[in-house]
This record gives structure tokens, sequence and C-alpha cells, in this order.
């Protein structure tokens, strides 16, 4: 596979932090405990998020799928693993916390990844998931059209019929709010937070900082209303529910 069909497939990481990341970040830290956890971020791409979460915890891992993404993440951090999210090389009941950042559209198998998520948190630990909104006014991961990949924020591809937005767009999958859920829908737990966020407009800031500004404070304003469903992004914390009690510990505190 070419650097530009792992581009296509995968999706591009993170390369540089900046203010969108950031604020990912603080919403994260709005919805789960992060200090002193056990991390796992799934698609770790280079690790910046890994980095990241390893200023507030020790403990924190990172798989991804692309060797060379591995092997230049793990030349700067530890505990960096290749494997796909569909197949997680730990054992059950292991993380704190589980971040799925703009990866699951991209598997092959997103119901497999899910669960797999799910199946390596701890009873009562947080999945975090971003994922593309199916009502996002353009399609970012480009299209295929007559067979050839065109790159770019294209309009109104995901407000197509199914069969035609998936015959241009093949590579990526997008959301709605009830599809995310479909995922864990057969899983115990509950979701503790769920909307869609608008995108952070780091180069258009760095171009043209009086509009980049202007975009952000006017979407992060739509994020409080009812139009946040047009957001770039889901953003959702899925909590695990916690190790049901043994009816004899139940029992036995009534009695005392």
């Amino acid at each position: 596979m070419t650097a530009d069909d792992k581009a296509i497939t995968l999706g591009h990481p993170s390369y540089v932090w900046r203010e969108g990341q950031e604020r990912r970040f603080a919403l994260m830290r709005a919805h789960t405990r992060l200090e002193n956890a056990c991390i796992l971020d799934v698609g770790c791409g280079l690790g910046l998020y890994v980095q990241r979460f390893r200023d507030l915890s020790d403990n924190v891992h990172g798989v991804d799928i692309d060797p060379d993404k591995v092997r230049q993440a793990g030349e700067l951090l530890p505990n960096i693993r290749q494997a796909s999210a569909e197949h997680l090389p730990y054992p059950d009941n292991t993380f704190d916390v589980v971040l799925s950042h703009e990866v699951l559209e991209h598997v092959d198998d997103d119901v497999a990844a899910a669960r797999e998520a799910y199946r390596v948190l701890k009873p009562g630990g947080r999945l975090i998931v971003f994922v593309p909104n199916r009502f996002y006014p353009f399609e970012t991961h480009g299209v295929y059209w007559r067979g050839v990949y065109h790159f770019g924020n294209i309009p109104l591809v995901n407000y197509l019929p199914n069969a035609l937005r998936n015959r241009l767009c093949p590579h990526v999958r997008v959301y709605t709010s009830r599809s995310l859920r479909r995922l864990f829908a057969s899983l115990p737990g509950r979701v503790v937070a769920h909307r869609c966020i608008f995108a952070g407009y780091d180069n258009i800031v760095a171009r043209h900082p009086h509009l980049g500004r202007l975009l952000r404070q006017t979407t992060y304003t739509l994020e409080k209303t009812c139009l946040h469903i047009l957001g770039l992004s889901h953003f959702l914390v899925y909590e695990k529910a916690p190790t049901p009690q043994h009816p004899s510990e139940v029992s036995g505190r009534d009695e005392g």
C-alpha cells in the first residue's frame, strides 16, 4: 500500500498539536478522569494524543494498524504496538479509558472495533469516540469519481442516499446519531455524553486569523443550539457497566 493509498484508506493522523486538538482534549477531561488513569489510544497514529495523555498519566498505551506510524511513534513514546482496532492485544478489563479518535469510520468492521474497545475497558471505564457526522455539509475524506480519487472537502455528498453516497465514498463511513449509538446498543452500559462539535479551523486561523476566529466563535456558539447537528464530528462517551454485585454482598449490607 502506497502512502497515498494509506492516506485515503486510513485517513491522516494528527501531525501537529494545535488548538483544535487541545479543545478535543479538554472535552475528554470534562467527561472522563484522565489523571493517573490506565489509557489506550486505538488508532494512535503518530501518538500526539498519547503524548498529551502522558502529561496526566504514566500508564498510557497506543495501537495503530500502520507499521510506519507505529515505528515513528515508538521512537518517541513507550507502549506503542501494532494492532487493528478489531483485535486489540490486551486482556479483558485492562483500561480505565479507551480513545477512538476518528478511527471507526476507517476500520473493516466498526461493530467489532466497538466491542473490542468495550472488552478491554474495566467495569465503569469510559470509551471516548469521535467519528464523522453524516449531517456535516462537507465530506472531508474526498470522493471517488469514475474510479479516480479526488481529495478535498466535497459539499453535500453526505446528504445523498446511502447507495449513491457509498459509491462515491467506499473508503470511509459517516454516522448519524442513531447509527453511532447502534454500535453500543447491545453492550451493557450507558451514554454519558453525546453531541456534535465543529472544526477548530486551525488552518484558516493560520492563513486568515480574523476570519478563522470568527468561524470558531460562530460555530462554537452553534454547538449550544439545535444546530450542533451540523457539526463536523460526533463526540460520544460510553461508560461500561460496573461489575454486577454478588447477591451475598448485597444481602450482607442490608443485614448490617
